[in-house]
């Protein structure tokens, strides 16, 4: 049997959006607990590079942008090629013992270096429907870990283990009023949250501005937290001052564990990684799913996450303002229903997920080619068809 490990490096990569960082973040602080190594590895993108400023315990490495666009396929090619490239002189300096995808294309060059130099590589998949990257990932990689447990259907691995999305040490409950005070806010005065993921979104914000005026008007106490993404911003805080509402509007909130805490309730997009905040702290939530995104895959989270009432899903290109404000305020004027929704959220909630991808990570990495030297781990690359078998008889 193989000894137990006194320390491992592991490579996340995770980069891209913050729906693909965050997790990622999370599930390597829960390594460096544990006193193994970690590096992330992120994209060019502001979203990245500022996520990442204040993390001090893991390393942070910079890879090309990968991304996959209709009629840009030789821009593909040859961003793919060049963060492997970059990669596999990043692995050749500091091999890992595994390698961890967090989803997207920005994944799949460094599990292919990774796994050329004999590392463990697993893929993590936050979205009911899988992305076009993790689809054709999981062919290759060792074992896959899900944030719904509809998913292992769609996933091609005889390993798939159902673990939830991991959310950041940092999203605890605490109590509403002290959230709303660190904010600015009157802590006595509900909030209504206005967010569309780490980059904003244009739709929703024009859908929200459009009946902010009437929802003020009705709920006169009412605060606003509004999330516009940078190219919002100006309209968005036009629009707050001619309505005359007390508003928090920024592009962007690191903190985004005291907006959510803060709410009484959220308008949101449903990103897996932003549905997973969102049950961590209990927030009841009206879902408006990005209209574009790949396969509908937003349409599928959010159809999941209200299945048991925890949300209520409106769709963007059929919505109109006035039924918005509709949805907004028949939710705000009844606490029981809140309260019934938030129930509902929190049963949606993983609390030991980045755990559990750990513990699942570091087990079979153990098991496939990592053992410990006097006070030092070193790699043996087992052949690849004694790695397979290895792994098939657990």
């Amino acid at each position: 049997m193989t000894p137990p490990l006194s320390s491992l490096h592991v490579a996340i990569a995770c980069g891209g959006t913050g729906g693909h960082l965050f997790p990622g973040v999370a599930v390597g602080s829960e390594l460096v607990r544990r006193g193994h190594e970690v590096t992330l590895l992120v994209s060019p993108k502001d979203v990245d590079q500022q996520a990442v400023r204040c993390l001090a315990d893991m390393k942070v490495e910079t890879l090309p942008a990968v991304g996959l666009q209709e009629g840009r396929r030789l821009a593909f090619l040859r961003g793919f090629w060049q963060s492997r490239q970059a990669a596999r002189r990043l692995f050749s300096r500091h091999r890992p013992h595994a390698v961890l995808g967090m989803g997207g294309f920005t994944s799949a060059p460094p599990i292919l270096a990774g796994r050329r130099l004999g590392a463990a590589t697993f893929i993590h998949e936050s979205n009911v429907i899988p992305g076009r990257a993790n689809r054709w990932l999981a062919h290759v990689v060792d074992e896959c870990f899900v944030g719904f447990l509809e998913t292992a259907a769609r996933l091609w691995n005889p390993r798939i283990s159902h673990t939830g999305t991991p959310v950041r040490d940092s999203f605890q409950p605490m109590e509403m009023a002290a959230a709303r005070m660190s904010l600015g806010l009157d802590p006595r005065r509900p909030v209504l949250l206005i967010m569309g993921g780490s980059q904003g979104a244009t739709g929703l914000n024009d859908l929200f501005l459009k009946a902010l005026p009437q929802i003020a008007s009705v709920v006169r106490d009412l605060q606003f937290i509004h999330l516009t993404g940078t190219l919002g911003l100006d309209v968005a805080r036009k629009a707050h001052a001619l309505a005359g509402v007390r508003s928090v509007v920024v592009p962007f909130l690191s903190e985004m564990e005291l907006a959510l805490c803060a709410a009484t309730l959220a308008v949101s997009r449903a990103g897996a990684s932003s549905l997973a905040e969102l049950a961590a702290l209990q927030v009841p939530a009206i879902l408006i799913p990005f209209p574009a995104a790949t396969d509908r895959h937003q349409h599928f989270n959010a159809a999941a996450v209200a299945r048991n009432g925890a949300a209520v899903v409106l769709d963007q290109e059929l919505t109109s303002a006035e039924q918005f404000r509709h949805a907004v305020l028949r939710i705000l004027t009844n606490p029981i229903r809140r309260d019934s929704m938030a129930r509902a959220m929190a049963s949606q909630y993983e609390p030991r997920a980045a755990e559990a991808i750990a513990g699942g990570l570091l087990s079979l990495a153990t098991l496939i080619g990592v053992v410990t030297g006097r006070g030092e781990s070193a790699t043996v690359s087992f052949p690849e068809p004694e790695r397979r078998k290895a792994i098939e008889v657990l």
